[in-house]
């Protein structure tokens, strides 16, 4: 099994209610959990379709 780095997301708050992401390699898919445990229960996108939701965000920041 790939040990995976949990990263927790800079927008969290106070508790374990986070978004937390990791990548085993580049151009692996990138996993994303929000639970206090993110090794346990994660779902899997690709690197496309992360960096697509990445910029859709940023651009929703702009208006």
């Amino acid at each position: 099994m790939t040990h995976l780095n949990w990263r927790k997301s800079s927008f969290c708050q106070e508790g374990e209610a986070c978004v937390h992401v990791a990548a085993a390699a580049p151009g692996a898919d990138v996993k994303v959990a929000g639970s206090a445990d993110p090794g346990e229960a994660y779902l899997s996108v690709s690197q496309t379709a992360w960096s697509a939701f990445l910029r859709a965000l940023k651009g929703a920041g702009t208006s």
